[in-house]
């Protein structure tokens, strides 16, 4: 599943590409990937212009002239393809699941959305498994959907503080610390790979008890999940096939990740070797030296 740095990643490619641009055209082969009525489209996205392009958690946010919101949750396997074919002005940007999509032809079977801008260009919102989606609503009422009522803040945001992490993860006590790390009401767009790489940095194994780490520990956790998230985004996000960004980079968090699908391998820090088992339901890596229980 995409994470928070591979969504900001699509962010920071769209913002690039499609702001200011208008909306000519909008087609879907789904309406559970793209709920939204004709009447909604013709009146509030057909010849629109974009005005922003946001990020809250994994949610993607295309603000639009009509003061309504394209509002996008990748999912499992959720992609934006942003296409100019224009002469002269061979720009793709593709994020997200890591299928052939994001390089080849589009549309393809995969296309559940089509947007066609003034000038040529396309987005493609491509989903295999038809599980994220695409909707179309009033801006202002983004902030009273279920979701995002609930979401925990943002760990990149600058106004968020390790006193404030350390307090959150308190209201967790008695669970581990990285079925925390993974839930989105304590914060925002921690997901399996961000909660194993922060937690070997910080040298804490992912099955101890909230209750039982002190704040120091947790400062330290804070930075790491921060540096690694900062750093992810900087490299383009953690896929680590078939993906590129506005310039045609891959994305390469992968090739620097110290403990996520290293199993066997050794750690960076001390030499042992990494070890594979699971924790929070999720399959977790750590190093049994480096990461005592």
């Amino acid at each position: 599943m995409p994470e928070l740095p591979e969504v900001e990643t699509v962010k920071r490619g769209l913002s690039r590409l499609i702001i200011g641009k208008s909306i000519v055209s909008a087609t879907n082969d789904n309406p559970k990937s793209f709920p939204n009525s004709e009447q909604d489209i013709n009146n509030f996205l057909l010849n629109s212009r974009v005005s922003d392009v946001r990020r809250r958690a994994k949610v993607l946010i295309i603000d639009l002239s009509t003061k309504y919101s394209l509002v996008t949750h990748l999912k499992m396997t959720g992609q934006l393809v942003y296409v100019n074919d224009k002469a002269g002005d061979d720009k793709r940007f593709g994020a997200g699941h890591p299928s052939d999509s994001l390089i080849d032809k589009l549309p393809d079977k995969s296309t559940r959305v089509e947007i066609t801008f003034e000038d040529g260009s396309k987005l493609f919102f491509n989903d295999q498994r038809k599980f994220g989606w695409m909707r179309l609503m009033p801006t202002e009422e983004i902030v009273n959907l279920p979701f995002m009522q609930k979401v925990g803040p943002e760990p990149l945001d600058d106004a968020f503080t390790p006193a404030d992490f350390i307090a959150r993860f308190k209201r967790r006590s008695g669970t581990s610390i990285k079925a925390a790390l993974l839930d989105q009401s304590v914060i925002a767009g921690v997901g399996n790979i961000y909660a194993d790489e922060s937690l070997w940095g910080a040298k804490i194994h992912p099955k101890r008890i909230v209750s039982g780490l002190s704040d120091s520990e947790l400062r330290v956790l804070y930075k790491e999940v921060r540096d690694v998230m900062n750093l992810s985004i900087e490299k383009g996000g953690s896929t680590n096939r078939n993906y590129v960004d506005a310039e045609g980079k891959k994305g390469s968090y992968m090739d620097f990740a110290r403990v996520f699908r290293r199993e066997g391998l050794e750690c960076p820090r001390c030499g042992e070797q990494i070890i594979k088992f699971k924790a929070a339901g999720r399959g977790t890596y750590i190093c049994p030296a480096c990461q005592v229980l």
